[in-house]
């Protein structure tokens, strides 16, 4: 490994963790933060650490993640008695909640709740229940956000493993 290489898995590890830490805070892009630093890497070293077979497992892992995220959320809101309308609700509340100005991911958690406790009341008219929803998309946005912290820790460990051991 020359010097400039050592360098550049320096810098990307640093880059990789503060995507980690984007996972927990609203304001980073979390796991395409990783992915890309890993893709960046890869082109910069000519894929000479990882393959192009490694990037693209790692913008699998990316994209399920991502999902998973989302799916979390709206299972959440069906696991906590939610209907079909505040399932509905927290996915377009996520949508809209993503557009709103200096919230960040915040957006995403309260446009979630939020949806699914007005899609809950309209349809069942009990503040109770659609307050339950609404609740349940933020647990389901909690484990979401588990799951991608896990997939985050894996990306990584795949990165180190392929550049400093295999």
């Amino acid at each position: 490994m020359t010097w400039l290489e050592i360098i550049l898995f320096i810098a990307a590890l640093i880059f990789m963790f503060v995507g980690l830490l984007g996972v927990i805070l609203p304001v980073l892009p979390g796991i395409p933060l990783i992915f890309g630093v890993a893709l960046v890497f890869s082109i910069l070293t000519d894929f000479t650490y990882l393959s192009g077979q490694t990037i693209i497992i790692m913008g699998i892992l990316a994209v399920i993640s991502l999902i998973l995220d989302w799916i979390a959320t709206l299972f959440g809101v069906k696991r906590m008695g939610g209907s079909k309308a505040g399932i509905f609700g927290a996915f377009i509340g996520m949508i809209v909640g993503l557009f709103i100005p200096g919230v960040g991911i915040f957006g995403f958690v309260i446009g979630a709740f939020v949806g699914a406790f007005i899609f809950e009341l309209m349809v069942n008219r009990e503040s109770k229940k659609a307050l339950k929803a609404g609740l349940g998309s933020f647990i389901g946005f909690l484990v979401g956000g588990v799951l991608k912290l896990v997939v985050g820790a894996v990306m990584i460990g795949m990165f180190i493993w392929h550049v400093l051991i295999k």
